[in-house]
């Protein structure tokens, strides 16, 4: 099992905070990982990820945004975007002061969508991303895309998206990816919503090594 320690960096603000993952040699490429608008860098399904994708020899690094380092609990309020992407931009800062490789950045939910914003406004901050339940759309409110910034996003993705998300189908998901003028890859996960089978106590298990499979089909190893 990897080791993984707590992480912060300081110097800068908003600050890094989360949990650093790394195998017991020097890895080149980097995953930064981050939540949803109701959880934490502490939830399941990134702590398994960052676990899988640190024993295939990438650094991780799971990453508290900035609204949940100054609350706890309760979701963004509707000025705290810029400074969440900001908080993005500075773990992507932290991480290049550690590894020499590719950084990657990728995100669940509220996280995601973040993260697709920071990188259509700067261009060439990583190499590439990792999207885990895309917010498309508020629950039946089909017609309130959230894809202005899509045709601004100029590197690989990978879509992760449950065939029940009531976040966007997955009919709406694909003609949204068509907006992105780079690589795209969208992995249905059937039967899943928009927490993808890890709620509660309950875990998808075989979730978490295909995410990786198709993660390696797309930007190699």
């Amino acid at each position: 099992m990897p080791d993984h320690e707590p992480f912060a960096d300081i110097s800068v603000d908003p600050p890094v905070r989360g949990f650093l993952h790394r195998t017991g040699s020097s890895p080149k490429d980097a995953l930064i990982l981050t939540h949803g608008a109701g959880g934490n860098c502490r939830g399941a399904l990134l702590t398994a990820l960052a676990e899988a994708f640190a024993m295939e020899g990438l650094m991780v690094l799971r990453s508290d945004l900035p609204f949940r380092q100054a609350r706890a609990f309760g979701p963004p309020k509707p000025g705290d975007a810029a400074r969440d992407r900001l908080g993005l931009k500075h773990a992507v800062g932290a991480v290049r002061g550690i590894v020499t490789g590719r950084i990657f950045l990728g995100g669940q939910s509220y996280g995601g969508r973040q993260a697709t914003m920071l990188c259509a406004e700067e261009v060439g901050l990583v190499s590439g991303m990792l999207l885990l339940s895309y917010p498309l759309h508020a629950p039946g409110k089909p017609d309130r895309l959230r894809t202005q910034h899509l045709p601004n996003l100029r590197i690989p993705a990978l879509f992760v998206h449950g065939t029940r998300d009531p976040f966007g189908s997955i009919e709406e998901m694909r003609s949204a990816l068509r907006l992105i003028p780079a690589s795209t890859s969208l992995f249905p996960v059937d039967e899943e919503g928009h927490d993808l089978g890890f709620k509660g106590k309950k875990r998808r298990d075989d979730l978490v090594p295909m995410i990786v499979s198709e993660f390696r089909k797309l930007f190699g190893s």
